[in-house]
């Protein structure tokens, strides 16, 4: 049996890396092809890039990790079942639940871990890629603003920019909001110029020929336009700042989850989205138990050796988990279902269905 065991094992092992290293191959092209633009077009250096590319990796692993071992065990366990294997261990006259047992006890070890991964190192390295992309838009403004829409990354300022080309700026409108059915101060200039002076906390912003409609002190509904040459103003980026980029639940660990919960809860406000994000971390680690629990006996009734048809599958049943998470999360946060039952609906529903298909191949 220990043989057994360890064959099925290295079976596993193999395509379980392969698999692994594909998909984190193509989220990395993904993320390679959106920052790259940041090197060419908006002048950012390797160095910073670098640091958003590596801390983006994290986030998909927790996607990535279920999908690759459902799509090793596809493989392993379909070409033992195609090469009538499993017929021979049948007629050897050993239940099926030992050739089972040791991927399904791989797949607890594994949810154990990504229990440890999505609770705390992933919640990390989602915070400090968000904290680059600050850095990064700190350094070097026009690299997080895009031309042709509202930008409101500015205290007390809209802008709207027409094009932007590296740090030059053509035809900018500025809206200054005067309060609740007061007209905005309007600033429109030709051309400008970023600034940055990270170290003081703003970044200078140079218009060149333009015109500045400036309200009355008296009467603020009246206004007054002024043409320029050149104008300065200065656009406060503390918000933006490294240092204060606040934590959003998915950048939380599970520790931070719960204390924040107690924090939210004394004080009378709903907390249900931050319990939703404690059970979806959780619920998703134990997504490796749950899809190796539907892909062993599946993979032993559909025989199927080729690996394209396998990872197609493997597409395809996760793509149907993905969207019962999706919905299970809306469900949670729009109230019609607790977090403690909604989140746990995909893995209760996949749970159920392996362990009937398992029962039933074990049972012949």
């Amino acid at each position: 049996m220990k043989i057994l065991r360890r064959y099925v094992l290295t079976e596993f092992i193999r395509p379980f890396f392969l698999s692994l290293g594909v998909l984190l191959f193509i989220f990395s092209l993904i993320f390679l092809t959106q920052y790259t633009t940041l090197i060419i077009n908006k002048g950012v250096g390797i160095g910073s890039v670098g640091k958003l590319f590596f801390f983006s990796l994290f986030y998909p692993l927790s996607y990535i990790m279920p999908l690759a071992i459902f799509t090793s065990v596809l493989w392993s366990l379909g070409r033992i079942s195609s090469d009538n294997e499993i017929m021979a261990i049948k007629a050897a006259g050993i239940n099926l639940i030992h050739l089972i047992m040791p991927i399904v006890t791989l797949g607890l070890l594994f949810s154990l871990f990504m229990v440890i991964f999505n609770g705390n190192f992933m919640p990390g390295a989602n915070y400090q890629r968000r904290k680059a992309l600050t850095d990064i838009g700190i350094k070097n403004p026009t690299a997080a603003l895009e031309a042709g829409t509202f930008i409101n990354s500015f205290q007390k300022y809209i802008l709207f920019i027409y094009k932007i080309d590296g740090n030059k700026l053509t035809n900018i409108r500025i809206y200054e909001p005067q309060g609740p059915g007061k007209p905005a101060r309007t600033i429109i200039a030709k051309k400008g110029e970023f600034i940055s002076m990270p170290d003081k906390g703003i970044i200078k912003l140079k218009l060149i020929d333009g015109s500045s409609d400036e309200p009355n002190p008296t009467n603020p509904n009246v206004f007054y336009k002024l043409n320029f040459k050149t104008y300065f103003m200065n656009l406060n980026i503390e918000k933006m700042h490294e240092g204060k980029v606040n934590k959003k639940p998915k950048d939380m660990t599970l520790k931070e989850l719960r204390d924040k919960i107690s924090e939210v809860s004394s004080t009378g406000i709903d907390s249900t989205p931050l319990i939703t994000e404690v059970h979806k971390k959780i619920s998703l680690a134990f997504a490796c138990l749950v899809l190796v629990l539907v892909a062993c006996p599946l993979s032993i009734i559909t025989k199927q050796k080729l690996k394209s048809v396998n990872m197609g599958l493997a597409l395809l049943i996760f793509g149907v988990y993905y969207l019962l998470i999706l919905g299970a999360n809306a469900l949670s946060l729009q109230g019609y279902l607790p977090p403690q039952i909604s989140m746990w609906l995909p893995n209760i529903i996949f749970g159920l269905l392996g362990i009937t298909l398992t029962f039933n191949i074990c049972a012949f």
